[in-house]
């Protein structure tokens, strides 16, 4: 139906005769001569509707609305001089219209595209609405573009295309499953898959040696930012290789997407241990974009005056205190600003936070009274204080004082005052030596999945085992991550009972997998990118659901479609389901 999308025309086609085609992007009367703006996925064009070329298209354009679907035929002219739009890249031009058509109609829109003000609910509402904006096209162009790129990477790479099953067995691996009830088999159901881990597993049995997807996977799980019921990964696997091996694929993939985007990013990325991102960070996704890190000073703590820090400090073990540097702190925050800094990690379970200001004469503060000058001077050395600085203490239980120092840290900078984070800046570390288990209410977990290879078992403390996985992080974003997997079926019956998962657990929830194992399973391992997570960081915006073209609400609804809804009875009984009654 056209010769040209909108801005391929340009200076060179002035003369030409031309169709173009699109949405009236906006309608302006002046003087009896109409303009409108022609919209289509590549921008604006003005066309020009003047009743001295033809009074049959000007009388049409009199119709014209926003919105309306428009065909119109005619000839490039220039603006003139003093005319020209330079915010279009057809400011130069405009279509003198022979022939208008209005191929469509549209109703008043329930919201002006381009809005942001324009309530959430509304936009998901009537989404294809919202992505005929040209920043969420471009959005959405750019995935595309990402998505190809990877793709290509990995075909260069030898990786080989290989989809897996959407209608599965529920296994468990961390969150809720979302089930399919079968008709053919009453009584039973099929589980959407939560990632294609298990499948994976099994083609690198099947001698498929490198394998990769961009999946769907499905978890039934608390929703939030950067959190969908259904997301996209892009999922690898190898096999005959070791963690080098697989951050060496990693990074290259990352390279090559992020090169599509537009971005030239550094490799190879930086590295931390997964024990020194807790101690120092608070988190196992460290922004690096700033530093602010923590230091130990549980050993100095232990000679103070104060009974609850030396009571803390008696258990190095369990409980932590660890001291934050602000430079330039005590010139920054006023002294009430930093005593309300408490409220904000009470928020989180802190007990309270304690802080020193380095003056020119030494350490001033709440605290100093329970410290004799060698302790005082400890902490400055331990810290590198310079005058000016502030140092911030918490202190309790480790787990707990981790958390809420990491995120003070992270509160710190993102504070107005101190405004330390560049936003154009893209931070990569890979964070590795992960435990392979923790410890929750007396039970043993597996941190990432029960197939991750252990380092050494033969460690007493369980929670002391490390594991061959690794996670990558983007400005403090968990990106993805993978791990070597078990290969060897002396070493996965172990890992099961330190679990307390019993043979006939085993076999009942991963029986096929195990029963490959035995078929001469080679060393294997992989990763998964989270794709909605990446474009939504490239793109930077603030929620996954802007980088999905119909996304759920956080309550994994979708406003568009009204989904979840009832059914009819009929199909119930097709699938031997009866609902209970519940209170609406």
């Amino acid at each position: 139906m056209r010769t040209h999308y909108c801005t391929e025309l340009g200076k060179d086609d002035i003369g030409k005769e031309v169709t173009v085609v699109g949405w009236a992007n906006s309608y302006r009367d002046h003087g009896g001569i109409i303009f409108i703006d022609l919209r289509d996925k590549t921008g604006l064009l003005q066309l020009v509707c003047d009743p001295a070329d033809s009074k049959e298209a000007h009388k049409v354009a009199n119709d014209v609305r926003d919105e309306y679907v428009l065909v119109a035929k005619g000839k490039v002219r220039a603006r003139g001089e003093g005319l020209e739009n330079p915010k279009l890249k057809t400011g130069a031009i405009e279509i003198i219209v022979d022939e208008l058509i209005i191929e469509n109609r549209s109703a008043p829109l329930p919201f002006v595209l381009g809005d942001k003000n324009v309530n959430e609910e509304i936009k998901l509402k009537y989404r294809y609405l919202d992505l005929r904006d040209e920043e969420a096209f471009n959005v959405f162009k750019l995935r595309s573009k990402v998505a190809i790129a990877a793709r290509n990477s990995l075909d260069e790479m030898g990786f080989l295309d290989v989809e897996t099953p959407i209608l599965t067995k529920s296994t468990p691996e961390g969150a809720r499953d979302y089930l399919v009830p079968s008709r053919v088999h009453p009584g039973e159901f099929y589980a959407l898959p939560q990632s294609p881990q298990l499948f994976k597993q099994l083609l690198m049995v099947a001698g498929f040696d490198r394998y990769f997807q961009i999946a769907k996977c499905f978890r039934d799980e608390d929703l939030r930012a950067d959190r969908q019921p259904e997301f996209t990964q892009i999922d690898v696997e190898m096999s005959f290789c070791d963690q080098e091996d697989v951050i060496t694929v990693a990074e290259k993939l990352l390279k090559d997407m992020f090169s599509a985007a537009g971005f030239e990013i550094q490799t190879p990325f930086n590295r931390i241990s997964y024990k020194e991102a807790m101690e120092r960070y608070g988190s196992d996704k460290p922004d690096l974009r700033y530093d602010l890190g923590m230091v130990d000073v549980i050993d100095i703590f232990a000679k103070c005056k104060n009974e609850i820090f030396s009571n803390i400090a008696k258990d190095p073990k369990k409980n932590r205190i660890k001291a934050l540097k602000v430079p330039e702190g005590d010139n920054i925050f006023s002294k009430r600003e930093m005593k309300g800094f408490e409220d904000y990690v009470r928020k989180f379970g802190a007990a309270g936070l304690g802080y020193f200001q380095m003056k020119e004469d030494g350490l001033k503060g709440p605290l100093t009274k329970f410290f004799e000058e060698e302790e005082l001077q400890a902490i400055i050395d331990r810290t590198e204080l310079k005058v000016g600085d502030v140092v911030f203490f918490g202190a309790g239980e480790k787990k707990l004082v981790l958390d809420y120092m990491g995120r003070f840290r992270i509160f710190l900078a993102e504070h107005e005052k101190m405004n330390l984070i560049d936003k154009d800046r893209f931070e990569f570390v890979w964070v590795v030596d992960f435990p392979m288990f923790e410890v929750e209410d007396g039970k043993v977990k597996a941190l990432h999945h029960p197939f991750t290879m252990p380092k050494n078992l033969d460690v007493d403390d369980v929670e002391e085992i490390e594991s061959v996985a690794y996670d990558i992080v983007l400005n403090g974003v968990e990106l993805g991550g993978g791990s070597i997997r078990i290969h060897k079926e002396e070493i996965q019956e172990r890992v099961f009972k330190l679990l307390g998962i019993s043979d006939e657990e085993a076999k009942e929830k991963f029986g096929f997998l195990l029963d490959a194992l035995k078929f001469g399973a080679p060393p294997h391992g992989g990763f998964a990118i989270g794709f909605d997570r990446l474009i939504m960081l490239l793109t930077k915006k603030d929620s996954i659901r802007d980088v999905i073209a119909f996304p759920k609400t956080q309550k994994a609804s979708c406003l568009l479609t009204e989904a979840p809804s009832e059914v009819a009875l009929e199909q119930l009984r097709e699938l031997n389901i009866r609902l209970r009654e519940m209170n609406k």
